[in-house]
């Protein structure tokens, strides 16, 4: 059975709280997993949402900030010593090469498994398999930085009504889906098509056209909301998003399930008792933006399934 969700391993910016760790995200997508941003802490966290090297098939990393990336070195070296049997491909802006070459060699280990390395250059498309197609959009964050989206290609869905209008049944059902057509009846009469899922992974970046082409049409959106709305300024001189920013860019693109993540350590924990209630007020200020979909403020641990098809 396919299995399709996010695993949120930590929702810190900058700095690792008492509630949040740094960041770490893996997206199971049907047999693949696909590791975002694995910040300091991100092996422990994977060991507390049991997820194990050998789930790992790609690393996606957005940028070298170390909240984002101080992770890889642990990481790359469990996959070295638990000998991950499959291949491994590694994307993170080519700009950033030197620091990816330290943090995979940081200290010494045994080199069982290698990892193919992909850097990201520009806008684009970095892999495509007969599950999904990975692209990359450039960001804006003081330092270069990319976000990723993966599109899994449009299907058919059978309607049972116009198979049996047609006379189609039993094995011809399965015939006219691989050949086509079947006794001049095309696979258009009995069908239609179905969407392919979409998911973003936006991280630190003030609002640019990126953003947008990123988020369009998503199942689901994770993203950065660094700050609350009253913060703006503090997240345009930083290049991070608010709360509403987020939200608003999700609204416009049609987002059915939005992810707020990365927050920052001014802000406690949901529930918490500092000078707001963080969760609530994240939720309450998406909210007013005018999204109106499913949305999640995310915190470590917490599993979110992807939207099921339209």
């Amino acid at each position: 059975m396919s299995v399709r969700e996010l695993v949120v391993l930590g929702t810190a910016s900058q700095v690792p709280t008492r509630h949040r760790n740094h960041n770490g995200y893996l997206l199971r997508w049907d047999g693949e997993g696909i590791l975002f941003d694995p910040g300091e802490g991100t092996q422990r966290q994977m060991l507390r949402a049991g997820v194990a090297a050998h789930d790992l098939n790609r690393i996606c990393v957005t940028h070298f900030h170390g909240d984002h990336s101080l992770g890889l070195a642990g990481v790359i070296q469990r996959i070295n010593l638990d000998q991950v049997p499959h291949e491994i491909t590694a994307h993170y802006p080519r700009s950033g090469r030197r620091f990816f070459d330290r943090l995979r060699y940081a200290t010494a280990y045994r080199e069982t498994v290698g990892i193919t390395e992909a850097p990201v250059d520009a806008d684009g498309v970095l892999a495509t398999t007969p599950a999904y197609t990975l692209e990359a959009r450039r960001l804006s964050h003081p330092v270069e930085s990319f976000g990723y989206r993966l599109v899994e290609p449009d299907g058919r869905r059978m309607l049972p009504e116009r198979l049996a209008a047609h006379g189609i049944k039993g094995p011809d059902v399965g015939r006219i889906q691989r050949e086509g057509s079947l006794d001049g009846v095309p696979l258009e009469a009995v069908s239609e098509v179905r969407r392919g899922q979409r998911f973003a992974f936006v991280m630190d970046t003030r609002l640019c056209e990126g953003v947008h082409a990123l988020a369009e049409g998503c199942d689901m959106l994770v993203i950065e909301s660094t700050f609350l709305d009253e913060d703006e300024r503090l997240a345009v001189e930083h290049g991070h998003l608010t709360a509403g920013q987020a939200a608003r860019a999700a609204r416009d693109a049609g987002v059915r399930h939005l992810v707020l993540t990365h927050f920052s350590q001014r802000y406690t924990a949901p529930g918490g008792t500092s000078r707001t209630e963080s969760g609530g007020e994240f939720e309450r200020q998406a909210r007013a933006a005018g999204f109106d979909g499913e949305l999640t403020v995310a915190h470590d641990l917490l599993r979110v399934p992807v939207p099921k098809r339209r």
